[in-house]
């Protein structure tokens, strides 16, 4: 707690929903200068994310269906952490089942919160690298519609910079592994 500052006070804790991967929550807070108010908030697990670099250095992303914004979103590959999961199984999971290959070295190269304004999700990004194709194809679940496509890390900036459809969570990690990928 930072010197000086008085947290908000926790009055009362309602969950309105409960859900598959993530609950809702509205609390009643008192703030350091009385005044007291109701905030919402979703209380996520986590999600981990990894960043798939090929020998030839080539991103590995997906263009993935998102129903919140009707249409599809270039993304990382990434997932929930399950209970009792630590972030790098989480994705090492992930990356087989959307991309369809195996990564063999993992660097860690960030973690932050996704939207603290109305959630506590932090995200963890790992570089993938060592890449082996799998014999089998992806195993994407059953509510998933992934394309599976490969960047540049050039590409991908231009990508970004040119407004396509990439999501917040790959625009952050991206900016993690630029040091990584320099060296890579």
């Amino acid at each position: 707690m930072p010197l000086g500052r008085e947290l908000p006070q926790l009055l009362k804790q309602r969950l309105f929903h409960k859900g598959r991967k993530f609950d809702f929550e509205v609390n009643r807070l008192r703030l350091p200068n009385k005044s007291e108010g109701e905030w919402e908030c979703i209380r996520h697990p986590g999600g981990a994310l990894a960043i798939p670099v090929t020998s030839e250095g080539k991103l590995i992303l997906v263009r993935q269906y998102r129903f919140a914004v009707q249409g599809r979103l270039l993304e990382f590959p990434a997932g929930t952490v399950e209970p009792n999961e630590e972030p790098l199984e989480t994705v090492k999971r992930e990356i087989e089942e959307e991309t369809g290959y195996r990564a063999h070295k993992w660097d860690k190269v960030g973690e932050f919160f996704l939207a603290p304004g109305y959630s506590d999700e932090i995200l963890y990004a790992f570089l993938a690298r060592d890449l082996e194709k799998l014999e089998t194809p992806p195993q994407q679940e059953e509510d998933e519609d992934i394309e599976i496509v490969f960047f540049t890390p050039e590409e991908l900036e231009t990508a970004i910079r040119d407004g396509q459809p990439v999501d917040g969570k790959t625009i952050a990690s991206f900016f993690l592994a630029r040091s990584f990928l320099v060296k890579y």
